[in-house]
């Protein structure tokens, strides 16, 4: 089923970015756009994403960086 019929996105497309670590309708409009011309599809996708876990979220709880940069090839510092 489609949520974006602007950009042909599916509800299952949005899951997938939501997987993929993407926990607000910002986020999946910089995955892949849904929710960035009319923007009838914004209250889908937050229904969508509901309050599921989000391992982004859970950092800025505990005060910690969301987007912080990580180094190396695994997310780690290579001095580690």
């Amino acid at each position: 089923m489609y949520v974006c019929s602007c950009f042909g996105i599916t509800e299952a497309q949005v899951k997938k970015h939501a997987e993929d670590g993407a926990c607000t309708p910002r986020q999946i409009a910089s995955a892949c756009k849904a929710g960035t011309d009319c923007g009838s599809c914004v209250r889908r996708i937050q229904a969508i994403l509901g309050r599921g876990a989000c391992p982004r979220r859970e950092l800025a709880d505990q005060g910690m960086p969301v987007l912080a940069e990580l180094s190396g090839p695994a997310g780690l510092d290579e001095a580690a």
